[in-house]
């Protein structure tokens, strides 16, 4: 195997230094490793600039700066576009390699084909590694050889899969940061987001690789009830690691040694939920006409409604109908929403609202600090029923019975919409009886539409 004087790791989604793969191969395979992130201008265009996954990003970018300070090196962080920046640095810093971890999203995938492109054009070696999930485009297939299109086979074959190479498919890989680049060597200032206008953004988790370990550790005390409290949005029953899973401040490999090692029901749940997550990855990687389109091609015939009013009471949490707009307020504050309130609130826009899901995709893909292309429109497909494995379109979850199974005491629309805090726990899932508004009720809206007759009306359209 070629050994390097000195390559590049360029980091993206991997904001680590422990078990990663990628940085990793340089360290083994490279007298000298400069690590680089580059701001990349084309992804920038349009964003808000109190954007909360550039500020994530930015906290992560100050604490990998900071612990390669103490080991006497440095992260170079540039600004650019990614084809003309980092072959300027590869001629700058005289790099035989460059090395980074594999994307799956369309748009990454033709960067990462035309960067290597150019990198081999200039003789520089570059490769690439699994590194941001266990297994990856065609690892698990179905009996026909073909990518799978249900969810439940493929999780099963993932877990017989994993358990006939655990060791190696849970490899921790350690490097060598002795090979990381001395910092008198990398010259000129790093660039941060705060130089293009970016502004503060609330998160409602800190960014960087000790939180997320710090994170995991603090649920290793209620992963073993995951399975009974996941649901309860007023509960803190789950991880809350999503957005380090976004970005790569821990290790898909670490998080499931984390489960073998707090094996238990509720560890078995939370497992399943990182398959999922590997699942609309793969879908996204072997099927990408789900980025423009319906899973099923023939739902993009789909006689869908608009209307702008109700369209923005839904993004402002004024539907009338409390647990959706309870939803869609923890989202605008902070930039987070439960994972089953997700289901609750997609499913009210598409299937209340008859709005196309696409409209809700964009939205949540603007305020969620865990947004991931891949999740994001493996949900909203789900919800929307046109996606693979998703929820039959006769089946219409209802918002109020939904509030009362998972809110039951209304202690979490209480806390994001106070109007109703006054009610009592049976009127708070449903306020709009006769006599009602004058108590308790505060400016709250009429609801916006009638569930009762959408559901007819969705299932209708879907039966055309």
């Amino acid at each position: 195997m070629a050994q390097f004087e000195r390559s590049i790791v360029w980091l993206r989604r991997d904001l680590r230094l422990s078990d990663h793969r990628a940085l990793f191969e340089a360290c083994s395979r490279s007298n000298e490793v400069l690590p680089v992130f580059i701001i990349d201008e084309n992804i920038l265009e349009g964003l808000k600039k109190d954007n909360r996954q550039v500020e994530f990003i930015q906290g992560c970018l100050n604490e990998l700066e900071s612990e390669l300070a103490e080991r006497g090196s440095r992260l170079l962080v540039v600004r650019g576009k990614p084809l003309e920046v980092l072959p300027q640095l590869v001629k700058k810093y005289s790099v035989n390699a460059v090395f980074f971890s594999h994307d799956y999203e369309p748009s990454a995938k033709l960067r990462d084909q035309a960067m290597m492109s150019a990198l081999k054009k200039m003789g520089v070696h570059s490769e690439s590694f699994k590194d941001q999930v266990i297994f990856e485009s065609r690892e698990i297939l179905g009996g026909s050889g073909e990518p799978y299109k249900v969810f439940t086979p493929y999780a099963r074959n993932w877990v017989k899969t994993l358990e006939l190479n655990k060791a190696e498919h849970l490899r921790e890989y350690k490097p060598n940061l002795k090979k990381l680049i001395s910092a008198d060597q990398v010259s000129g200032k790093n660039a941060h987001f705060a130089d293009l206008g970016f502004t503060k953004a609330f998160l409602f988790v800190e960014p960087g690789e000790k939180v997320a370990r710090k994170l995991l550790k603090g649920f290793s005390e209620r992963i073993g009830k995951y399975h009974e409290t996941r649901d309860f949005p007023a509960i803190n029953g789950t991880s809350k690691l999503s957005p380090h899973f976004r970005f790569g401040t821990l290790s898909p490999r670490e998080a499931v040694r984390f489960c073998y090692d707090h094996f238990s029901a509720g560890t078995k749940v939370w497992l399943n939920e990182l398959i999922w997550r590997e699942f609309y990855q793969m879908i996204l990687d072997q099927y990408p006409h789900v980025e423009k389109g319906a899973f099923k091609p023939p739902y993009d015939e789909l006689k869908w409604s608009w209307n702008e009013k109700k369209f923005q009471a839904w993004c402002e949490g004024r539907t009338g109908y409390p647990i959706v707009d309870a939803a869609m307020r923890q989202l605008n504050e902070t930039g987070f929403m439960h994972n089953r309130l997700r289901m609750v609130a997609a499913m009210f826009l598409t299937k209340d609202l008859l709005i196309n899901w696409q409209e809700g995709e964009k939205y949540f893909a603007e305020q969620l600090l865990d947004h991931e292309l891949a999740a994001n429109n493996g949900g909203w497909q789900w919800s929307a029923s046109t996606g693979c494995d998703a929820q039959p379109y006769f089946r219409v979850m209802n918002p109020i019975s939904q509030s009362e199974r998972f809110d039951a005491d209304g202690e979490f629309i209480r806390k994001y919409v106070p109007e109703l805090k006054g009610l009592s726990s049976k009127r708070i899932h449903w306020p709009h009886e006769e006599g009602l508004f004058s108590t308790g009720m505060g400016d709250y809206p009429e609801p916006i539409v009638d569930h009762k007759e959408q559901r007819l009306k969705a299932i209708a359209m879907f039966k055309k």
